[in-house]
């Protein structure tokens, strides 16, 4: 038989508050939902990396116009001296790239191909922000209202939905832009361009922000808080927007900034097919367009706006992943 094991005093009157004590002289205290979901983005390295891009951009976005100044650039000065009059492509090696043009410049006008992409960024982020802007703001009341209320009102929300997801966009995009490229509503030019393509991207892709907050809402509509504010007299409009919409700013933020990389892609594609923005304003899609005739003597031209849609697209997705598994681990 095994004798007991005897403690000693001092392990005898150890408590956990003074072994807790002893390894740490901290104060535990709680953390807010917030401060658990920025420890858990922290850890995703990617993720950080993604927003850290993100935010680049947006400041070279914003600034744009400051650094072209800062840098002696213009986007539409031409330097035919940097074209080789013979074949129309830029002078040098890897597209006439020198000091004075670290990206190179265009075939055929010599224009700097670095202000062009730094004066089409800001383009291509706004439209994309407008955009999605649009589309939550939609998206979100419909998705509320359908979820909420439910039945007749639901039915017919959601088969609007489905409407406006059978609906061929691209097509009528192409149209409606080609119809207001003169000039429509007293604006003409660039804002006018501008303007119909946030109103086409973000008005026609509301339904996948209006499924998402009316999942969310259904199974919301159900809790108790929601439950207590019907039982003190709150009637439909304050439980929506005040009960239900903070609970559901997580969802609308992660699609979000899954939403935005696609609006910069559609943007530059109908610049792409040249119903976009209009030249001589610089944007990506656009160069790529006039890439498409010199992709195979000049490869850089064509690499560059590339790399800048890859680079931005990729940088929102990482975002996005990272605070989607932030903000619900659940989707793991």
């Amino acid at each position: 038989m095994t004798a007991p094991i005897e403690t000693t005093g001092s392990q005898a009157e150890a408590r956990p508050e003074a072994v807790l004590e002893g390894i740490e002289a901290k104060q535990i205290e709680g953390r807010s939902l917030g401060q658990i979901a920025w420890t858990r983005f922290k850890r995703d390295k990617m993720a950080v990396a993604g927003g850290i891009v993100v935010v680049l951009l947006i400041l070279v976005a914003a600034l744009s116009r400051p650094l072209q100044s800062l840098l002696g650039l213009d986007p539409n000065a031409f330097n035919q001296d940097l074209i080789d009059p013979n074949t129309t492509l830029p002078k040098g090696d890897f597209g006439g790239m020198s000091w004075d043009h670290p990206l190179g410049v265009e075939p055929k006008f010599g224009r700097d191909i670095l202000a062009r992409i730094l004066e089409g960024s800001w383009v291509s982020l706004v439209v994309a922000f407008g955009a999605t802007l649009l589309s939550n703001a939609i998206g979100t009341v419909l998705g509320l209202i359908a979820g909420y209320y439910g039945g007749r009102v639901d039915s017919v929300i959601s088969r609007l939905m489905d409407s406006f997801l059978a609906f061929p966009l691209l097509l009528f995009a192409i149209a409606i832009s080609a119809t207001l490229q003169g000039g429509a509503f007293g604006l003409e030019g660039l804002p006018l361009h501008i303007l119909v393509l946030i109103f086409v991207i973000g008005f026609f892709n509301w339904p996948y922000m209006g499924r998402i907050v009316r999942g969310q809402t259904l199974a919301l509509r159900e809790r108790e808080f929601v439950d207590a504010s019907r039982g003190m007299g709150a009637r439909g409009p304050y439980i929506l927007f005040k009960e239900l919409l903070p609970n559901l700013v997580a969802p609308i933020i992660v699609y979000s900034t899954l939403l935005i990389p696609t609006n910069i892609l559609f943007e530059a594609s109908l610049s792409f097919l040249g119903v976009g923005i209009q030249p001589p304003q610089a944007s990506w899609g656009g160069m790529l367009n006039q890439a498409v005739d010199f992709f195979e003597v000049d490869p850089q031209y064509m690499i560059v706006p590339g790399l800048a849609i890859f680079i931005t697209v990729l940088a929102f997705n990482l975002l996005g992943d990272g605070l989607r598994d932030a903000l619900d681990p659940r989707s793991r």
